[in-house]
C-alpha cells in the first residue's frame, strides 16, 4: 500500500473548518436514548455520531450491546438529524446488517485488528464498498499489525479508510486506562502522511477528565479528527461509564480546543525555528554519544562479571538506580513515566550489551 492524496478525499468533502467530529454513546441502549443524544449532538462540531451494537467484553456476563435493533435506531437518529451514522463491526455478519441498515461508518476494534483473519473476514465482506471504514489500532503496540489490517482492506478495493489511534493496553499502572505510545502514531502518519489519523481520548484515558487535554495533544500532533464517547447520564451508561462525557460538556471541550497551524511562512518563526531545531541536533548527538560511552562501561561490568561468575541482572542495584532517576527527573522537570520508560530501555540495552561479553567465547 502507498500513500496518494486520494486517500483524503473522503475527508476533504466534509469541508470542515474544524477537526471531524465522531461522537455518541459508548453504546446504545435505548432508542429514546439513541435519538436524545442524537439531537443534542445535531447543532455542534460533531459530524459522523457513533453508537455501539455490538460490544465486545473482555469477560462474559457483561452487558454485550443490543445487537441489530440498535441500527434501526441509528436509522432513525440519521433521517431525524442528519448526522451520518457510525458503529464498530467484528465479522461478516456484523457487516451484513450493518449495509443492509445503510450505516455510514463502520470501524474495526482494537480486539479485532489484532486478528488477521477477522480482518480479512470484514475486508471480504466490505469488497469495494463505498462506506468509510476506520481500523483502530491492535491492543498490542504493533505498528505492523495496524497496518496490516488497513491493507487488508486497501487491497480489497475500499477507498476510504482511516485509522483510529485509541491507546495500548499495558500490564503496567498508568493515569491512562490504554497508554498512547504517541510515536507509534507518528511513525504510521509518517509512514501514510494522507491516511487520515483520528485519536480517540475516551479509550486513551478511560476518564473523562481527561478528555481536554488528551484531545489537545493529538491535535498539536497534527491528527485529523477525534472519536469522543458521549452520553447524556454518563454516571449510568450501560457500559464505560467513567470515560463518557456530556454533550454539554462536549461542546465546551470544542470551544476550548486550539487548533494549531501546520506552520508558519513568517520570517522570524522559521529564523527561530532552525536556531532551535540545530540546538535540538547538537542536543540528540550529545544524547547518543552519552549512551555509547555508558554502554562501554556496561560492557566492562559484563567482562568483570564473567571474569568472578556473577549472575548479570542485580535487582537492588537496579531498583536503587531507578529510584534515584526518577527523583532527579523531577528536578528536571521530567515525568515519573518518562523515566521509567526511558531507563527500562537503557538498563534492556545494558544488559543485552553484558550478556554479549558474558556468552562469548
Amino acid at each position: 500500500m502507498e500513500n496518494k492524496k486520494e486517500m483524503r478525499t473522503w475527508l476533504n468533502d466534509f469541508n470542515l473548518p474544524h477537526p471531524i467530529v465522531i461522537a455518541g454513546p459508548c453504546s446504545a441502549e435505548t432508542e429514546e436514548q439513541v435519538l436524545k443524544i442524537a439531537h443534542e449532538l445535531k447543532n455542534s462540531d460533531v459530524s459522523i455520531f457513533r453508537a455501539g451494537i455490538w460490544k465486545p467484553r473482555t469477560r462474559p456476563g457483561g452487558f454485550e450491546g443490543v445487537g441489530a435493533i440498535g441500527l434501526k435506531w441509528l436509522q432513525k437518529a440519521k433521517a431525524e438529524t442528519g448526522l451520518l451514522m457510525a458503529t464498530e463491526v467484528a465479522n461478516a455478519a456484523h457487516v451484513k446488517l450493518a449495509l443492509e441498515h445503510d450505516i455510514d461508518v463502520l470501524w474495526i476494534g482494537a480486539r479485532t485488528t489484532v486478528n488477521p483473519f477477522a480482518v480479512q473476514e470484514i475486508a471480504d465482506a466490505l469488497q469495494n464498498t463505498d462506506k468509510i471504514v476506520l481500523v483502530k489500532n491492535p491492543v498490542n503496540p504493533d505498528l505492523a499489525l495496524w497496518i496490516g489490517g488497513v491493507e487488508r482492506l486497501y487491497n480489497a478495493g475500499i477507498k476510504k479508510l482511516g485509522v483510529i489511534h485509541r491507546g495500548f493496553s499495558t500490564y503496567e499502572k498508568t493515569k491512562y486506562r490504554n497508554i498512547p505510545e504517541w510515536q507509534i502514531a507518528i511513525e504510521l502518519q509518517s509512514k501514510f502522511p494522507d491516511l487520515p489519523l483520528i485519536c480517540d481520548p475516551s479509550h486513551i484515558t478511560g476518564r473523562r477528565d481527561m478528555i481536554q487535554e488528551v484531545s489537545q495533544q493529538a491535535l498539536d500532533l497534527n491528527y485529523d479528527g477525534l472519536i469522543i464517547e458521549t452520553h447524556t447520564d454518563p454516571d449510568n451508561a450501560w457500559s464505560d461509564a467513567a470515560q463518557q462525557v456530556t454533550p454539554t460538556v462536549l461542546k465546551q471541550i470544542f470551544e476550548d480546543l486550539k487548533v494549531k497551524k501546520t506552520s508558519s511562512n513568517e520570517e522570524d518563526f522559521n529564523t527561530e525555528m532552525i536556531k532551535l531545531r540545530a540546538n535540538i541536533d547538537v542536543a540528540d548527538a550529545k544524547l547518543l554519544e552519552i549512551l555509547g560511552n555508558r554502554m562501554k562501561v556496561a560492557e566492562q561490568i559484563g567482562a568483570l562479571k564473567k571474569a568472578k561468575n556473577v549472575a548479570v541482572l542485580q535487582n537492588k542495584r537496579w531498583n536503587e538506580i531507578l529510584g534515584k532517576m526518577i527523583l532527579d527527573g523531577e528536578e528536571k522537570g521530567l515525568s515519573e513515566e518518562f523515566i521509567l520508560r526511558l531507563f527500562k530501555a537503557i538498563h534492556q540495552e545494558s544488559i543485552s550489551h553484558q550478556e554479549k561479553v558474558i556468552n562469548k567465547i
